[in-house]
């Protein structure tokens, strides 16, 4: 099992270019940061945290993608993903061609971490009907890897229409970079998973294992290699015994959650997760 990293970046907290050097002088296999576009001041969709109101760090998010080329320049092994990109909020053919970038940027070291969303007010910004959003994800990344893996393609949905097309760079990585979907164990993410997704972000560790069995026989059912699967549980607070049920449950990666703060604060917190690189 190998061992990540994420942080909800920030302006004011330690520099996502910055931390993946740092990150990478250490040993850690990975470096993924978050996604928000913006935060409506409204709390009509009660915060994830459970908390009357959010966290400062949900508003002041820079663009990852932009923010993990700056770490791609800087860096030469450690894996930069989104931990989680919101592809629904963005137009899937811009959004196809800032990824390719990105993957020949990193010498194809991307992961596409995504999810579907809860800020019901941020999505609503984008004129997404909440509702359909699982559906609008899913025509999104069809889309995108149409683009990504034929010197033509096109695709025609519910939501989403592209006429026959050319777009380069294509990725490094064939035939597109790896794409992670998070959330929790059930028959909708795991059916998206099997069709076109590499791999699931859990939510928690209770019950992985049985869910792993359901994931894998979606995947096989596709025709899906069930062995090639990713199990990359995020934002995990870690200790010796947490990280070995999740080896032992079957996670591929396991991602150590660092506090969204100054270098000063952070840079003790890597040193002292570096530990767990070499035990894993």
């Amino acid at each position: 099992m190998k061992i990540g990293v994420t942080i909800h970046a920030t302006d004011r907290a330690i520099a996502p270019a910055e931390l993946a050097r740092e990150a990478e002088d250490r040993g850690f296999h990975s470096l993924y940061i978050p996604e928000h576009t913006h935060i409506p001041t409204s709390r009509r969709t009660p915060a994830p945290t459970g908390e009357a109101e959010l966290p400062e760090e949900y508003s002041r998010s820079p663009d990852p993608y932009i923010s993990l080329a700056a770490a791609a320049a800087g860096t030469e092994r450690i894996l930069l993903g989104t931990g989680i990109g919101l592809p629904a909020q963005h137009d899937h053919i811009t959004l196809a061609k800032q990824i390719a970038t990105l993957d020949v940027l990193a010498r194809g070291r991307f992961v596409f971490g995504i999810g579907f969303g809860w800020n019901h007010e941020e999505m609503e910004n984008h004129g997404i009907d909440v509702r359909r959003r699982r559906e609008l994800v899913r025509e999104k990344m069809l889309a995108m890897q149409a683009l990504w893996a034929n010197e033509v393609a096109e695709f025609h949905g519910d939501w989403v229409e592209m006429e026959p097309a050319w777009q380069w760079p294509k990725p490094v990585q064939k035939p597109r970079p790896p794409v992670l979907i998070g959330g929790g164990a059930g028959p909708k993410i795991f059916a998206q998973i099997a069709e076109y997704g590499d791999g699931w972000m859990p939510i928690g560790g209770a019950g992985m294992r049985e869910a792993l069995g359901r994931l894998r026989e979606a995947m096989q059912e596709r025709g899906r290699d069930p062995d090639a699967l990713r199990v990359v549980p995020m934002g995990i607070m870690p200790s010796e015994d947490k990280l070995a049920y999740y080896r032992e449950n079957g996670a591929t990666e396991a991602v150590l959650r660092l506090p969204s703060a100054s270098r000063d604060k952070v840079l003790p917190r890597l040193d002292e997760f570096a530990r767990y690189t070499e035990m894993f």
